[in-house]
């Protein structure tokens, strides 16, 4: 999607979902900001259950394998470490200071 939100534009994919998925797009925006989707020079094979394909297919409203593995990659490639941050500032705050509540 462009940035002016209508489809397609050199070097940009358009990732089409049967319900237009707002996480997916997100993503997929994400990951082509960061220059993570301009090459396809890589093959990815294996094999999976079809339920958890169908499963995915529907909660993401994808329709095709590749789109749906490069967005799983996507998601993975772009989480953010919240979690491993909020767990590391443990204990860092002192317990005596007044927080107003």
């Amino acid at each position: 999607m462009r940035e002016d939100g209508k489809p397609g534009s050199p070097g940009r994919r358009v990732v089409r979902t049967r319900e237009g998925h707002g996480m997916v797009e997100a993503v997929m925006r994400g990951a082509a900001d960061k220059g993570l989707t301009r090459a396809k020079d890589a093959r990815i094979a294996g094999r999976v259950s079809s339920a958890l394909i169908a499963e995915a297919k529907a909660r993401t409203g994808l329709m095709s394998d590749t789109e749906l593995v490069e967005f799983a990659l996507a998601t993975v490639a772009l989480q953010d470490d919240f979690a491993k941050a909020f767990r590391k500032t443990k204990g860092s705050v002192d317990p005596d200071l007044d927080l107003g509540f």
